[in-house]
């Protein structure tokens, strides 16, 4: 009566290991006929792909024949080799395999008996106890998965280069090929001489991507195919026994219908048509390569320095290859008056390459042109943009004329703007020579009052004497080089000492930019940024000296805004300095790219600075801008710092700001800094932007 329970549940716990049991044993099946037949299915696999091919329609009989003598000897060796190593797998088998992984071999411990002590109270507790805690190790079974690894058995891998082979043969070839070793045996010359075969491929053209039809893969109805493709045709058996009628092509010299080798170009809908028995017929539709398409997609824009920005797009039904914008002077809506009121010399079109993505897809995109056109004569005047696309059937695809004015530098100077419209008539017809001495010889009469650079008016005083000696047989060449000098005395003039300060402080944020980004040194980090520290200062003394000779070119707030962005820089090196300490390299990239804004905007403000009156509305609104940029700037390095790493920028869609100020509503950074840009693109009413608010700043 005592063994009666212990028997139940030492049957309760082999019954749990059915299933881990019949997997394991279903995993020894595989596991055994893998390496018994694997070369079995290696060598049926090979024959098929090469059957796929194609090979024994190209063959010679003799060689097809041998061929299928070396697969059948293959064969015989493979089902040997695989009967003689082939095993079958017991249940015994596999419930050993399932009680090695477990510790203490647990199944077999549940099938022992006690050899002795059975008529003991105390050994048969013991042995009970023992059974209890095998069941528990046994209820613990999982399947044991097959080892399938062949590569001491295939040390070549004979089997991959068979599923290779197999794989591309059904790309580049057709199973339906397997079909025609039937006509090889007895009888098959009766098969062939029941109907010829044919082959048929349409390939369109490169450009497209598209890839070649096999036709005999194609059942009969309608096919669409592009313009260009071509047809190749190959008739086999008795000329005569198969004809081709197509009316694609439009050929009026076809070749004879019943030739093996058909060729012809697909241009337009019609019919291709196999006569014969096994013969087929296809409804073509010719699908047009349609031009490509290109427009404006926003208004054009002008950067601080002067150069222009036109967004565009592309469309093409296989992709867009290259572009053009075409500039040309719109004459009729210039306003003749002063300088430009003499007959203009002729100049041609300003052409340039529209940009394309590097990457992606061409089919449809949207892109900037930017390029700056500040020096040429058609800048600040009114132009036609004519854009074009072209693709790579050679089609070409244009936009009507946009009527704007090209964007140029804007000088806010008085002086220099004048030196910029002698510069600007003297391009625009060398008869205007004559009135430019004049204007020169008025400025450079009492240079006290204008000229701030000694040099600045020196260099004048040579090109008006030059310009004076050769005023009625200037040259264009000589005409060119006095109009380059003029705008390097505009912009000495407008910049004064600014202008290296400026460039040297710009290579020196470049510099440490670039430094970032590729991981140079600590020291080499410090040394740079010390030269940035140094050009800041030397810049921002220069800002000072410029304001104290031009004390009524300053607004009180305009000089407030100065001193704000010089201290917001500077804090703003102090935080990068201390995020490059810390390792965040990535973080210190982006605050580089905020200082560089926020020097772009100092500088505009710096230019703009200059009016008064009516313009002075602007440069509150600007300093305004300002002050609003000098908050977004501590928010967005507040939100690097509390960043954790690898944790994804700001602007991510559905994302909130912590810490934002009062009033912000949730708005992202990224939000409030496109903010920031429209209030800056919205501020018409600066000086130099041709408005009369603009001008009335500038009197």
């Amino acid at each position: 009566m005592t063994d009666n329970p212990r028997e139940t549940a030492t049957q309760a716990a082999l019954h749990r290991l059915i299933w881990p049991m019949r997997l394991t044993l279903a995993g020894l099946w595989a596991e055994r006929i893998a390496r018994a037949f694997w070369p079995l299915w290696t060598l049926v696999i090979a024959t098929l792909a090469v059957l796929s091919f194609g090979a024994q329609d190209t063959l010679p009989l003799e060689a097809v024949w041998a061929g299928a003598v070396l697969v059948v000897l293959g064969l015989v060796a493979s089902l040997v080799y695989a009967f003689r190593n082939f095993r079958r797998p017991m249940r015994t088998e596999a419930m050993a395999r399932l009680d090695a992984s477990l510790p203490g071999r647990p199944i077999s411990a549940l099938t022992d008996t006690q050899a002795i002590g059975a008529a003991d109270p105390a050994s048969l507790a013991v042995w009970q106890a023992h059974l209890r805690r095998m069941a528990a190790r046994a209820a613990a079974a999982k399947p044991i998965a097959p080892d399938l690894k062949l590569a001491r058995r295939d040390p070549f891998a004979l089997r991959y280069v068979a599923l290779t082979a197999l794989v591309i043969a059904l790309m580049f070839g057709s199973i339906w090929r397997v079909a025609s070793v039937a006509g090889m045996g007895p009888g098959g010359a009766d098969a062939m001489a029941m109907g010829p075969t044919w082959e048929g491929w349409a390939q369109p053209p490169a450009h497209t991507g598209k890839p070649s039809l096999y036709l005999n893969d194609i059942k009969e109805g309608a096919l669409t195919l592009p313009v260009g493709s071509r047809i190749q045709l190959r008739l086999y058996g008795e000329v005569g026994d198969l004809t081709v009628a197509e009316t694609v092509s439009g050929s009026t010299q076809p070749e004879p219908a019943s030739a093996p080798a058909q060729d012809f170009v697909v241009t337009r809908s019609g019919k291709i048509s196999i006569e014969g028995q096994n013969g087929r017929t296809w409804e073509i539709t010719a699908l047009a390569d349609a031009p490509p398409k290109v427009s404006a997609t926003g208004d054009m824009a002008r950067e601080a320095d002067g150069q222009m920005k036109l967004p565009f797009s592309g469309q093409d039904d296989y992709g867009v290859t290259g572009g053009q914008a075409v500039i040309a002077l719109d004459l009729p809506s210039v306003d003749r008056r002063f300088g430009l009121a003499a007959d203009p010399e002729p100049r041609e079109p300003v052409t340039l390459d529209l940009p394309l993505p590097i990457s992606g897809n061409r089919a449809d995109f949207n892109e900037v042109l930017i390029d700056d056109l500040s020096k040429h004569p058609f800048a600040n005047l009114p132009v036609t943009i004519t854009l074009s696309a072209s693709d790579a059937a050679g089609q070409t695809g244009t936009t009507g004329p946009l009527n704007v004015v090209l964007p140029g530098k804007r000088f806010f100077d008085p002086l220099a703007a004048a030196l910029i419209e002698m510069r600007r008539d003297l391009l625009w017809a060398r008869g205007n020579a004559p009135e430019t001495v004049m204007l020169l010889k008025a400025v450079t009469y009492k240079p006290e009052g204008l000229f701030r650079n000694e040099r600045a008016y020196l260099r004048t005083r040579v090109i008006l004497r030059r310009l004076e000696a050769e005023a009625t047989t200037l040259a264009p060449e000589a005409r060119d080089e006095m109009a380059e000098q003029l705008w390097e005395i505009a912009l000495m003039v407008e910049e004064g000492d600014l202008a290296s300060a400026l460039e040297a402080l710009r290579r020196a944020q470049d510099r440490l930019d670039e430094a970032i980004r590729n991981g140079a040194s600590e020291d080499e980090i410090q040394q740079l940024m010390d030269e940035m520290r140094q050009a800041l200062d030397n810049y921002m003394k220069e800002l000072a000296e410029e304001a104290q000779r031009n004390p009524d070119q300053q607004q009180a707030e305009n000089q407030q805004t100065m001193e704000m962005s010089s201290d917001q820089l500077q804090e703003m090196l102090d935080k990068l300095q201390q995020l490059m300490e810390e390792g965040k390299m990535a973080e210190a990239a982006e605050l580089m790219e905020m200082m560089r804004q926020l020097m772009e905007n100092m500088q505009v403000a710096q230019g703009q600075g200059q009016g008064q009156g009516e313009g002075s509305q602007a440069m509150r609104d600007l300093a305004e801008t300002l002050r609003d940029q000098q908050g977004l700037s501590d928010d967005a390095f507040n939100d690097l710092q509390n960043r954790q790493p690898g944790q994804p920028g700001e602007g991510q869609p559905g994302e909130g700001q912590q810490g934002q100020q009062p009033g912000q509503g949730g708005q992202s950074l990224a939000e409030r800094q496109q903010e920031l840009r429209d209030r800056l693109n919205g501020l018409n009413g600066l000086p130099g932007e041709g408005s009369e608010r603009g001008e009335a700043g500038r009197q």
